[in-house]
């Protein structure tokens, strides 16, 4: 009797958290077709998937990011659907890019619903074994870049009194995670950012002004090929999730926001021990990701990724790693 109460509990967070992953039905997809969105890191992975679904339901998209050409490729598949797609070329760690990303959505479509704030870097590796430009390059990135994304959506927000923020978190803003420290600290930085927002916008009176906080777990995207690596092995880590589930539950909260949004149940799950066993919790997460991303993968040399100039390779929603993954499985079995 005594596990019941835990087995009801896990019962339950799974249920509500596969709500979120699921794709938007027929009157969501309806009410995603009146929007305008704003996505800035919409050249793969979860950007690039948000901006090709939003196609499919025929929204108005502007999709930003450093590699034009490819924005182009993705603006051509909107439209292939029936959307309508806008290409600005944006770094997010440059304010002059945002302004004019801000300034030129604004004059195209005079109206700006949610701004989706997802480009993202890492590095990967021990923390005095990553070069600390690095580092700083991360924070740059993925807070001040956010801080500086976030101030020209809420300026447009207050000037139209209605708008949705859309921050990219991730289960590292709740819970730190070894071989990854600049990141889960900008991650936890953009947690506290869009929290705080919501608490000066409410005091302000702006209702109707909503930010929100997406946390996914883990996911077979390029970010693991894009990342600045100094582990000597191909970085991955456990129970990879796919990454529609993330799109999904990016647009279902553009609907109906919330302030945070740990994505499926390993992150419902993780979330909810971190805050009972804060330690424990890190610890376990800690050697979780020493294995994956320390031991486990084939050799490499070290690299800077696409941390400073963006990378010809990677350009898919999905990367191929889970894949990859069962290959290498197969193959360490077959030497024993």
């Amino acid at each position: 009797m005594s596990k019941f109460p835990l087995l009801f509990l896990l019962a339950c967070i799974c249920t509500l958290a596969s709500c979120n992953t699921w794709k938007p039905g027929k009157s969501g997809q309806h009410k995603l077709a009146q929007k305008t969105f704003v996505i800035l890191g919409a050249s793969s992975g979860f950007g690039r998937g948000v901006a090709e679904q939003l196609g499919r339901y025929r929204a108005r998209v502007v999709i930003a990011a450093r590699r034009t050409d490819l924005l182009h490729e993705i603006a051509d598949t909107i439209r292939k659907y029936g959307g309508s797609a806008l290409v600005v070329t944006c770094d997010i760690s440059k304010p002059e890019d945002i302004k004019h990303l801000a300034d030129t959505a604004v004059k195209t479509y005079g109206k700006i619903d949610v701004w989706i704030n997802m480009a993202g870097i890492a590095t990967i590796g021990k923390f005095w074994d990553t070069p600390p430009a690095d580092q700083v390059r991360v924070i740059d990135v993925n807070l001040n870049g956010f801080v500086n994304a976030s101030y020209a959506a809420i300026d447009i927000f207050r000037k139209q009194g209605y708008g949705t923020l859309i921050n990219m978190g991730s289960v590292d803003s709740e819970v730190p995670l070894a071989y990854q420290a600049a990141y889960a600290a900008s991650k936890a930085g953009v947690r506290s950012l869009s929290l705080a927002l919501s608490q000066e916008l409410r005091i302000a009176g702006y209702t109707r002004i909503k930010v929100v906080t997406i946390e996914p777990w883990a996911a077979d995207t390029p970010f693991w090929r894009h990342s600045a690596n100094y582990t000597g092995g191909t970085p991955s880590m456990a129970l990879l999730d796919p990454p529609q589930k993330i799109v999904n539950a990016v647009l279902r909260k553009s609907l109906r926001p919330r302030r945070e949004v740990p994505v499926g149940w390993k992150a419902h799950s993780i979330s909810m021990l971190h805050r009972h066993f804060p330690r424990l919790t890190e610890r376990i997460s800690a050697n979780v990701a020493h294995h994956y991303q320390i031991k486990a993968g084939p050799p490499v040399p070290d690299t800077v990724g696409a941390i400073y100039h963006p990378m010809p390779t990677g350009r898919g929603i999905d990367d191929g790693v889970r894949a990859r993954e069962k290959k290498e499985k197969r193959q360490r079995k077959g030497q024993k």
